[in-house]
């Protein structure tokens, strides 16, 4: 499967264990707070000033590795 940049926050953690480690390390660090849960992934690295480019790549990366 092909993370998207407008997958939301709470999809992503579903669907993989890895990715929570992955925005952690990237600051976003309010992944339990219920607003962030439905932010797409390019809102959130929008808000956080993350380049949303490079943490999809890294995502799929390690989704393409499970």
């Amino acid at each position: 499967m092909t993370i998207t940049k407008d997958m939301s926050i709470g999809e992503l953690l579903m669907l993989n264990e890895h990715i929570a480690p992955i925005l952690m390390r990237a600051g976003m660090h309010c992944l339990g707070c219920p607003a962030s849960t439905g932010e797409s992934l390019e809102e959130a690295c929008m808000v956080h000033g993350i380049d949303c480019d490079v943490l999809l790549s890294q995502i799929n990366e390690i989704v393409a590795q499970d």
